[in-house]
């Protein structure tokens, strides 16, 4: 397969990435693409390859084989340019805190080469645009984990990056703080910025990806929107509830395919949440004049797909 490095649509492409430390093997031959302003969410359990991915795209080590490109610029040839293109957040906030915001910020911006008046600008308005206005003269020390991760975020953004590489982003935050980080990075996108986000989180992933690569044991195992990976997995079911133990056993014996919970006075019936699929049910429950006190639908979810592919659960789910 040939790679072109120069596709203006697509912000990263990677094509059979190879790394190993020694006998052991972190990635084996993965590809990827990501198109310019969407997100990509790399998920995967700890020691997938994930860290690594992110490691060789932002140019921090190189691969043993295969070729990638991010904003156009190959990542081994022409990493001065990459870097000069791309954001990079880590698992753990870089920042100094002995500095306050605003001089973490002012120092990024000086690495940046930015001038003198534009620095000045440039703080500012990423002080405004991630709240931190009010807390800009307190040392960093003093700042909540939520605040620091904002910071942080921040800080990689100072070059204004076309790409934005974000390696765990909210590991270890409060979920108001999560969210927090969710929604920066949601207006980022709908500014142009690519986001290319690794995470454990599977509501994360689910909520900010267009598209979503399940990597396992150094390879991509899965690849596809939210919606798409759930269809991979089958165990979708309507689950129907019962006051009365007879109307239980009435319903069991027509949809015979179903799994029935005497304790719980329960029915679970093989189905999805199309109209079809609900229509026949109730036609056959009113047909057969059967009342269920309640109606829910199941169709499976991120944890299903990880839990199927991977055979592990998630973080979010130990």
């Amino acid at each position: 397969m040939t790679l072109s490095l120069q596709e203006p649509a697509t912000a990263v492409v990677a094509t059979g990435l190879r790394k190993a430390y020694g006998d052991h093997v972190v990635l084996d031959g993965i590809d990827l693409r990501v198109p310019a302003g969407t997100v990509l969410a790399l998920l995967g359990p700890n020691g997938a390859g994930k860290t690594t991915t992110v490691r060789i795209l932002t140019t921090l080590i190189t691969a043993d084989g295969g070729v990638a490109s991010v904003a156009g610029h190959d990542v081994r040839r022409d990493g001065d340019a990459v870097r000069a293109a791309i954001g990079l957040t880590g698992q753990f906030a870089a920042v100094d805190e002995l500095l306050t915001g605003a001089e973490n910020l002012a120092m990024m911006a000086a690495l940046h080469h930015l001038g003198r008046a534009e620095r000045q600008r440039r703080t500012d308005e990423l002080l405004s645009q991630f709240d931190l206005v009010g807390a800009a003269r307190r040392p960093a020390a003093t700042y909540s984990g939520g605040m620091r991760r904002r910071l942080d975020i921040a800080m990689g953004l100072v070059g204004r990056p076309r790409v934005l590489f974000l390696d765990e982003p909210t590991t270890g935050l409060d979920p108001r703080s999560r969210r927090d980080v969710w929604r920066l990075i949601r207006e980022l996108v709908a500014g142009g910025t690519t986001v290319f986000l690794t995470t454990q989180y599977l509501e994360e992933a689910d909520r900010l990806a267009d598209r979503i690569a399940l990597l396992d044991h150094g390879r991509i195992v899965a690849e596809g929107t939210p919606a798409e990976l759930k269809r991979l997995i089958p165990g979708g079911h309507l689950r129907l509830r019962f006051t009365d133990p007879s109307q239980l056993t009435a319903a069991a014996r027509i949809f015979e395919n179903g799994t029935r919970d005497d304790e719980e006075l329960t029915l679970r019936v093989p189905g999805d949440s199309a109209l079809t699929s609900l229509r026949g049910l109730l036609d056959k429950l009113d047909e057969a004049s059967i009342d269920a006190a309640e109606l829910a639908i199941h169709t499976p979810d991120l944890d299903d797909v990880f839990l199927a592919l991977t055979g592990q659960p998630t973080e979010a789910t130990r």
